[in-house]
């Protein structure tokens, strides 16, 4: 059953649709709506009783009105829910001058705006910033860039994120060349999830060999594990593990 002010809510609009049935696009016309909607709270609403393009501009209006408060994720949920991809662009813009990357790639990505997050993407690895890098590419598939992003991070000893990009494109020369360069440097832990994801039981074993010359017992069997080395495994197993 419907309240009192749901009822009056819905008389109010009706009566605007009426009034304005030529120009419902324009969001200015639903001033008066804004405050009641805000009130009950964008996720308590439901238009579906209006058609598509008064459900639009009530929903434009009541994103800009908490646009103009700062209430930015609440202005991205009722511009989502209008379909306004204009206005979502927007709002990245305000949070790329907020320093908020995180959110401005994610509301790119709900515009839509693959051009934008290339540029985001691009300022983000100039500037060093190599984790909103990565979302920012992987957000518009491109490898290319995602493997430059990763070179990046292999140089400046980031393997967490060189690990998380080789995987995300699921490149195995990459992930076997990376593994090679985690022996070098004895990040075995890397080294072997690297292999494990390539399938490359040549170096798995390399690096159960490396991990044994090291006395890292428990990651050579893991290694050696991985590769399917039973011989090695039960070595280990009969003569260093309780």
């Amino acid at each position: 059953m419907e309240n009192d002010g749901e009822k009056i809510m819905k008389k109010m609009v009706s009566n605007m649709v009426e009034e304005n049935l030529n120009i419902i696009s324009d969001t200015g016309k639903f001033g008066n709506l804004v405050p009641s909607l805000m009130k009950k709270g964008i996720d308590n609403l439901n238009l579906t009783m209006f058609g598509p393009e008064l459900r639009m501009g009530i929903l434009t209006a009541l994103g800009d009105e908490y646009r103009k408060k700062g209430s930015l994720n609440h202005a991205v949920k009722s511009y989502v829910l209008a379909g306004n991809r204009d206005k979502l662009n927007n709002i990245a813009d305000d949070y790329l001058r907020l320093l908020q990357i995180d959110n401005c790639i994610e509301v790119l990505k709900l515009a839509g705006n693959k051009d934008k997050l290339m540029e985001v993407g691009k300022k983000c690895l100039s500037e060093g910033q190599l984790e909103h890098a990565i979302k920012a590419f992987v957000a518009i598939g491109d490898n290319a860039k995602l493997i430059e992003v990763g070179e990046q991070c292999v140089s400046r000893y980031r393997f967490d994120f060189a690990l998380e990009i080789f995987t995300a494109i699921n490149d195995k020369s990459k992930l076997t060349e990376f593994g090679k360069r985690c022996v070098e440097e004895k990040e075995f832990d890397y080294a072997i999830k690297a292999f494990e994801l390539a399938q490359d039981k040549e170096m798995l074993n390399n690096v159960g060999d490396c991990c044994m010359n090291e006395e890292m017992v428990s990651k050579a069997l893991e290694a050696y594990g991985l590769a399917g080395n039973n011989v090695m495994v039960e070595f280990i197993k009969s003569n260093f593990h309780d």
